[in-house]
């Protein structure tokens, strides 16, 4: 039973991306972070990736964050479903992006890590900690 599987009880905010591998992941762990009681991330992604990126991981590790433990994940019509908030990270793909296929999305805009220098890559994280929080207020 994988964690998605577990707790059906909590209102899923549901991140996605293309190869959820990079900011998806980053924000599903920001929002485990500062979640109000009750609520629960999820992240997924249209085309996942075998693993997430190391420079994302690098850049959460730095702020107490540990991703090591997430996988990519396909996104699924029971996640949209099951989601009472769909963010989509900022995709520019028309045939691969998730907001396509989502309902109540919210579209963050924001640049991929992925190729990235690890400062570029913080800059990135700290734009997603300062989103996911404003995030986090609203559902309080």
């Amino acid at each position: 039973m994988n964690f998605y599987e577990q707790s059906t009880n909590q209102k899923k905010v549901l991140f996605v991306c293309i190869e959820n591998a990079g900011r998806s992941q980053m924000a599903e762990g920001f929002f485990r972070k500062y979640a109000p009681k009750g609520y629960e991330p999820v992240s997924a992604g249209t085309k996942p990736t075998p693993e997430i990126n190391p420079v994302a991981v690098e850049a959460m590790k730095e702020i107490g964050i540990d991703l090591t433990e997430q996988k990519p994940k396909m996104l699924s019509n029971e996640m949209i479903k099951d989601s009472i908030l769909s963010v989509n990270m900022g995709c520019m793909d028309k045939t691969e992006c998730p907001a396509l296929f989502m309902k109540n999305t919210v579209d963050w805009n924001i640049e991929d890590p992925k190729g990235k220098s690890l400062d570029q890559v913080r800059k990135i994280r700290d734009n997603i900690e300062q989103k996911v929080r404003e995030i986090c207020k609203t559902l309080e």
